[in-house]
Formats: structure tokens, sequence, C-alpha cells
């Protein structure tokens, strides 16, 4: 197992805010004691070329330029713009990392898949994930969309292919974060070189995710859904995504839907989570994983299941 993780993600915080730095700081010395032989790296910071992948030329300015919060849930911090980028960085090299044969999980903050185009939104700045997917689709020359104001024919001139994602063709992304991946969901919409599959509470924040089109499978499951349902639901996600034949698999893993999180009310348990990452363990693909939400004081037990049971 590879961990991407740079101390500096926590250097930042918001008294009360529930996406805090113990979330990692607390899970990165548990992880390092239990498992070792496991390598940790520091990850490289997303480039402009990069982000131009997934937002607007505008929408990075205003990250890098805005010294206001960018909405109620969602706080101005000193260089938020340089931690977004290494966030952003990390999932770009830990899906570099998965197609290179290792398994990969990107144990930073901020979070990401809320972000959409244009706007910093739900604690996340960058789409990490939606991110990541793009650029290994452009590696292989295939999915280089248009930074804003520019041709849909218009290539990205200083970009070089990654000799590890040039066979990329398709991804799959697989949202088990509480809340629905709206950011991702929004960048990723219509392109036919990726398949995106959410499973979250609704009603619940951001209230999307309601319905399923095009390349997007949302599965909303209501509060309160018995843990067994929301992991026969999870199970089918998953298979449908890879019925779509992915050349990678990258996923939001958010630990929201834990019976102790203060911020939904579902029902997932510890031992759910090790279930995820023994269905991913047994997939024929490579898979990076990409920290979202969590913010129960059980964090780094849960993430520590997951992840154990992926690496056996």
């Amino acid at each position: 197992m590879t961990i991407f993780y740079d101390p500096s993600c926590l250097q930042y915080s918001s008294a009360g805010h529930p996406e805090r730095p113990e979330r990692i700081a607390n899970t990165v010395p548990m992880i390092k004691d239990r498992h070792p032989d496991w390598q940790w790296r520091k990850p490289s910071a997303a480039t402009d070329v990069q982000l131009l992948r997934a937002h607007s030329r505008e929408h990075i300015h205003h990250i890098v330029k805005s010294q206001d919060d960018f909405d109620a849930d969602t706080p101005f911090y000193p260089n938020i713009a340089g931690h977004a980028r290494h966030s952003a960085g990390a999932a770009i090299n830990a899906a570099a990392s998965a197609l290179g044969g290792e398994r990969a999980f990107s144990l930073m903050r901020p979070p990401g898949h809320h972000a959409t185009r244009d706007r910093a939104m739900g604690f996340c700045y960058f789409s990490n994930v939606a991110i990541a997917a793009l650029d290994a689709l452009s590696a292989a020359g295939i999915a280089d969309p248009a930074p804003a104001g520019t041709s849909a024919h218009s290539k990205v001139a200083d970009h070089q292919p990654s000799p590890a994602t040039t066979k990329v063709k398709r991804v799959a992304i697989w949202d088990f974060d509480g809340h629905h991946g709206n950011g991702t969901e929004a960048i990723v919409a219509r392109n036919d070189q990726i398949r995106f599959a959410s499973i979250h509470q609704f009603p619940a924040y951001p209230g999307t995710g309601g319905k399923s089109f095009a390349n997007i499978d949302n599965y909303p499951v209501p509060p309160y859904t018995p843990r067994e349902r929301i992991l026969e639901i999870a199970r089918r996600s998953l298979e449908e995504l890879m019925a779509f034949e992915p050349d990678l698999l990258l996923v939001s893993a958010g630990f929201d839907a834990y019976a102790g999180d203060p911020l939904l009310q579902l029902t997932l348990e510890r031992e759910d989570f090790a279930t995820f990452g023994d269905w991913l363990g047994k997939i024929d693909v490579p898979v990076a994983v990409m920290l979202e939400g969590g913010y129960s004081n059980d964090l780094p037990e849960l993430i520590d299941a997951f992840l154990s049971a992926w690496a056996d």
C-alpha cells in the first residue's frame, strides 16, 4: 500500500469546523504504527494545466486571489490554494501509482467532490477525483477538455503524457461518501470515457443526486436505511461500474455514512467499510482511492479497517 500524505495539509483550521486537521493528524500515527511496511510519499502540487481540465481559469484565479469565505461551509484560509493544489496533486499521483501496479491512497485534505467547475463549496476547493480522472484520460490523448475561453479543439501544449497512463481509455469513479458528489458529477457528466456512481443520503447536503442520467448513476438512500440495504446498493453500484470495463477505478472514500457520524443519519459500521475494502481488493483493474468526508472521532479506525481489508 502506498499512502500519499503531506503534513502541510494540517496547517489550516477554523474553530468548530468539522473538516478539521485532527481527521488526518489522528489517522497518520495509527496507520504508521499498525502497518510499518506501507510506503509513504509526499504528493506533488497540481499544475494549472491539470486543474484546467476540470475548472475554469476564473475559478482557479478566485481560489488563489480571494481572501473572503467562499460560502458558509467553505472558508478562506491563508494559502488554501496551495493546500488544495497538493490535495488534487495527491489524487493525480495516486492514480498514476495505481496504473503502475500499486494500491494507492490519498490521505489529504481538503476533500474535493463538491467543488464544481466554477465554485468552491462543501469544504472543497478543487475537484480532486475529477481532476485525476481527466488527467489520466488526457495522458492517453483522449479527453483533454478545453480550458475556459478556448476552442473545444484546443490542445494544452505543455502536457507530456505519462508512460503509466497511456492505455487509459475509460475511467470509473465510485463515490461512497455519504453526501452526493455533485461537483464530480457536474464536471464529468456526459463524458463518454467516464462513468460515475454515487451512493449517498437523500435528502441531505447538497440536495442533488436524486436521479441518474447519461453516464451518471445516482443511488439516493433515505436517512436511517438499514446497513444491509446500503451494502446491497453499494455492491450493485460497483458491479455496474465494472460492467463499464474501465481501465482505472477511482474511489471517493468518504466515511460519513458511518452510524456515528455527526453530519448524516446513515447506518454503516466499521466492518462495512472493511467490506468495501475487500471488494476493491478483488477488482482486477488499477484502483486509487482518495479521502473525502468522515467527521466522527472514529475516523482513524474506519480508514484503517478499509485500508487493511483492501491491502490483504
